[in-house]
């Protein structure tokens, strides 16, 4: 299988830091030591890819944010690595002004302009440092990877292409213009480090046909230039790694507004919904301050600590996708292993302290010395993995309260009822009058599936029932509104066609909840349908683009790339993961304009 996106991000980032030469493979040469500069969209892009002892490996001493108080370091070389904006340009300027570094080696995250590019120039030339400007580089990676087979658009302004800023009433065509743009520039960049052109198919009348249009558009100029293509011989850094086409599947928001409000019950997806976790890290206060302060006597501050989950914890990539009960079983078998292989280290160190010298010590001694030596060898990895441990039994219990606060096993199992139109065991109305179960934005998210989910809307009077409990409930109903308008442009029959699950019986006790295995999301289907060229009512009308120009190139060799448009959710991305893992030998790429959990998106509404 060729290399995942994150390799061949992590690939086309180390060449950068070498100086947009290839790494040398002898390990044991000493690095050039260089500072790298950075603006907030840089560190974004970098910081779920590489560690800092992999920037110190690679001769990183320094990693500061361009816009930060910086002093000079006039004898080492610097790498910058910024979005090409003017505010960035005039600080670049201003660093060759004040000769803060020996050397320049300017790197943009998207292609700079002529005129910034001159507006650079001049200021070189002012300030006697053309010499010293040693590459200038457009490096095409304006996206962020967040796994092997996920990415974002940005994290940074993301407001400024969120959901609420395609789809609000009162937006300029120019407006428009310039998000489709933005969108398209990330795009552009995604499949030039990829190394790949895709087969683009879109549904019509939405912002995802307006992104298709301009992506082709834009891929077909660059090819169009072959001596200078961004696709072809040398030019392509990454092209040693190039995937085989890949099917290029972009999907409107507004196809399914249930999934990104949907309360979920797998591992990384709750940790997405219920904490604070951006970019591969999850921010947590720590139990120090849980006990009550002596009367008169100032709080205990909270303990705020983050955690990296990253690809390089085992226990991760492997549990990340399943239900949360399995996860929590999985850390208690972990520790348990771990607490033998620490009491076997403890025991045959007890054995090494016995004194005397009968034969029977002597011999258990010899025996074990070696058993010894292969613990002691083994405690790096020991302590690894109880750092692991400590991290995952952490995560999982902070998880855990939520569930258990909030009740989150009734909610989503009630969703999962609604959506799959099974027999509710209890009335709605119950759920949102209830003050222990969930918070104010639990009860909005779970009517508002109920909402989206009927396929007959509740009658006037039924429908002031629920919105006089939800305001007792606390509840801001304009989420509801913007529902309402919504819903005029979509039948709830478009939604089950997409949505249509396996009806399972739902198990609970009081330890474990069984998860509910159900079929693909409406993302996922149209996926299917487009890569198994299945003829379907929501799909035989989907635009087709070849920016290579050629005619019924229809094959798309097993590998997928699905991106929507106006934001995304770890759902949908984990549903896609399950859909390729059935489909054995397909490989499915998800992306999304933004990630969101479900609080942020009811913002937006």
């Amino acid at each position: 299988m060729a290399a995942s996106v994150r390799e061949k991000q992590t690939v086309a980032l180390k060449r950068m830091l070498n100086f947009n030469a290839p790494p040398l493979k002898n390990t044991a040469a000493e690095p050039v030591w260089k500072v790298l500069i950075y603006d907030r969209f840089g560190q974004d892009i970098i910081s779920p890819l590489l560690s800092v002892k992999e920037l110190r490996d690679m001769g990183i001493t320094l990693h500061l944010l361009l816009h930060s108080d910086r002093d000079p370091i006039p004898d080492v070389p610097a790498i910058y690595f910024i979005m090409p904006t003017e505010e960035n340009i005039d600080r670049i300027c201003q660093d060759l002004r004040n000769q803060l570094y020996e050397s320049y080696f300017l790197n943009f995250i998207s292609a700079i302009s002529r005129s910034k590019l001159e507006d650079i120039a001049s200021a070189a030339l002012a300030a006697n440092a053309v010499s010293q400007v040693t590459k200038v580089y457009d490096q095409y990676l304006n996206f962020i990877t967040l796994e092997d087979d996920m990415f974002v658009l940005c994290h940074q302004n993301k407001e400024l292409i969120s959901y609420h800023a395609i789809n609000r009433a009162d937006i300029q065509d120019t407006d428009m213009e310039a998000i489709m743009d933005t969108i398209v520039d990330s795009l552009f960049c995604f499949f030039v480090t990829l190394g790949a052109v895709p087969i683009i198919r879109c549904p019509r009348g939405n912002a995802a046909e307006m992104v298709a249009v301009k992506l082709d558009k834009k891929l077909r100029e660059n090819l169009r230039d072959a001596r200078n293509s961004l696709f072809t011989g040398d030019n392509m850094a990454t092209g040693q790694f190039s995937f085989q086409r890949p099917l290029f599947v972009l999907a409107d928001r507004n196809v399914d507004m249930a999934t990104p409000l949907h309360h979920t019950w797998t591992y990384q997806a709750l940790i997405h919904d219920v904490l604070d976790f951006q970019l591969n890290r999850v921010a947590m206060e720590e139990g120090a301050g849980a006990e009550p302060s002596p009367a008169g006597a100032r709080p205990k501050k909270k303990n705020r600590k983050t955690y990296d989950l990253t690809a390089a914890d085992r226990f991760w990539q492997k549990h990340k996708g399943s239900p949360f009960p399995e996860v929590a079983e999985s850390v208690q078998e972990e520790l348990d292993t771990y607490r033998a292989q620490e009491d076997e280290v403890k025991r045959l160190k007890s054995i090494m302290g016995l004194e005397g010298e009968d034969e029977g010590a002597i011999s258990m001694l010899s025996d074990n010395t070696a058993k010894l030596t292969s613990a002691v060898s083994s405690l790096p990895e020991l302590l690894e993995k109880k750092r692991l441990i400590d991290l995952h039994t952490n995560v999982a219990t902070a998880v855990l309260d939520h569930i258990k606060s909030r009740k989150l096993d009734v909610y989503f199992e009630y969703e999962e009822k609604l959506m799959s139109k099974s027999t509710l065991d209890k009335s709605l109305l119950d759920i949102i009058s209830d003050p222990d179960a969930g918070t104010p934005e639990d009860k909005m998210r779970l009517f508002l599936i109920y909402y989206i989910a009927a396929l007959q809307a509740p009658s006037e009077s039924d429908l002031e029932q629920y919105k006089t409990a939800l305001l007792d409930a606390g509840c801001d109903l304009s989420p509801l509104n913007y529902i309402k308008q919504w819903k005029t442009n979509h039948s709830a029959a478009d939604f089950f066609h997409f949505n249509g699950r396996v009806t399972g019986q739902f198990h609970r006790c009081t330890i474990t909840l069984l998860f509910l295995l159900f079929q693909n999301l409406p993302v996922t289907r149209i996926l299917d349908n487009l890569m198994e060229m299945k003829s379907n009512p929501e799909t035989d009308d989907y635009r087709y683009f070849d920016p290579k120009m050629l005619r019924g190139s229809e094959r798309y060799d097993g590998f997928a790339i699905v991106f929507v448009v106006g934001g995304g959710n770890y759902i949908e991305y984990q549903n896609l993961v399950d859909y390729a893992k059935v489909k054995q030998g397909k490989k499915v790429v998800y992306g999304c304009s933004e990630l969101f959990n479900a609080a942020q998106f009811i913002k937006q509404g």
